[in-house]
């Protein structure tokens, strides 16, 4: 039995949600149908013309990157000419194509916080924060007998969610009143006449992105013809979203051996260094890929030290001025690390959900850079 690609996708998103992504950003599905059929998957950090010869001889029907194939609108769809003639290779082979760019590298447990768990930081906290997310407290007035039912219905939309807690609710009982007009086909009490009925207020925390939900779910189980709610906006904030981690290594060491336990970490014979090997290091910040525009966060952190990708001249000679060491691991070497994480996090959910998927890490190293 296959999947459908959208239920992939939604397990996906369980993890790291759309709205993590910064603007424009070409992520989801950028080739196919949600409703293909899959059987087996191929997961990636790049999708380049030997990727896709991988997915073809390996019977693939959908490949999930980290990267988006292209970045810019396609003005057109020729087989001659890059990178429209990898669309083209995947659409006449029958492969969907999708992915999780910003918003994987935002995602609780993605890239960043995998390659501190490897560095075996401490105290971690984001680097750069992007959002944090609205939260409201729904009031909802339930009849004695009903106020299990409603809760749970709340809840099951995301209601309710306090750090690792769920289901995270108040209820208080007292007494309800109100009198059923003209035209009205009241669940409890006879029209025109005044009912005192005991009630249960049930009050919980929405996050912004699940209120629609939740009152729908709320609505529709209540057995009051007219539900009677109050919704709250909050001064106290959700979890905060954002890019990159800093944190402090469990013993302070010397610029040249953080970098050799970056290369142990990553598997790397080469990184590149910018200040004194011999200064001592106990505070850093990184941020996977290309992130040199955070370099302001990690000062203002207080970092000895910013590990990160792609990092130019003038870059390295600004840290240099203004007190800080970099170690550049690659742009390759410092995302890569998310690809077999995605793939036994999409293995995972197929079996628990106990459909047949065949889930697959690509063979085909993608970083297009050789030392010699």
């Amino acid at each position: 039995m296959s999947l459908k690609c959208r239920q992939i996708f939604d397990w996906i998103e369980e993890w790291a949600s759309p709205d993590l992504a910064e603007k424009r950003d070409r992520i989801g599905l950028l080739v196919g149908s949600p409703f293909d059929e899959v059987r087996k998957v191929l997961v990636t950090l790049d999708v380049t013309g030997e990727v896709i010869d991988e997915a073809i001889r390996e019977n693939v029907q959908l490949i999930v990157s980290h990267h988006p194939l292209y970045r810019d609108p396609i003005p057109y769809l020729r087989s001659d000419l890059y990178p429209t003639s990898l669309i083209y290779r995947l659409i006449r082979n029958g492969i969907a194509l999708y992915a999780a760019h910003t918003n994987l590298d935002a995602a609780n447990g993605a890239i960043n916080d995998i390659l501190a768990d490897r560095l075996g930081l401490v105290d971690i906290d984001l680097l750069f924060t992007s959002s944090d997310e609205k939260l409201y407290k729904v009031v909802v007035f339930v009849p004695k007998g009903y106020e299990d039912q409603v809760r749970q219905a709340m809840c099951s939309q995301g209601a309710g969610w306090i750090g690792n807690y769920s289901d995270c609710t108040f209820q208080l009982e007292g007494t309800g009143t109100f009198r059923p007009l003209e035209g009205t086909t009241p669940f409890i009490g006879q029209s025109g006449e005044l009912e005192k009925v005991v009630e249960y207020r049930i009050e919980t925390i929405v996050p912004q992105k699940k209120l629609e939900n939740v009152l729908k779910e709320m609505t529709a189980t209540h057995p009051y013809e007219e539900v009677a709610y109050d919704i709250y906006p909050l001064e106290n904030q959700g979890p905060r979203k954002g890019f990159g981690r800093v944190g402090k290594l469990s013993e302070t060491m010397n610029l040249a051996d953080f970098a050799q336990k970056v290369k142990d970490c990553l598997g790397l014979e080469l990184v590149k260094i910018s200040g004194d090997p011999k200064r001592n290091i106990s505070k850093v910040a990184l941020c996977g890929g290309s992130a040199m525009m955070f370099l302001d966060c990690a000062l203002k952190c207080g970092a000895d030290v910013y590990l990160t990708g792609d990092v130019k001249h003038h870059g390295a000679l600004d840290a240099l001025e203004q007190g800080i060491a970099v170690v550049d691991a690659g742009h390759y070497a410092t995302e890569q690390v998310v690809v077999p994480v995605l793939a036994d996090y999409i293995k995972e959910k197929a079996k628990k959900a106990e459909d047949e998927l065949t889930v697959m890490v690509s063979q085909v190293k993608t970083n297009p850079f050789q030392y010699v």
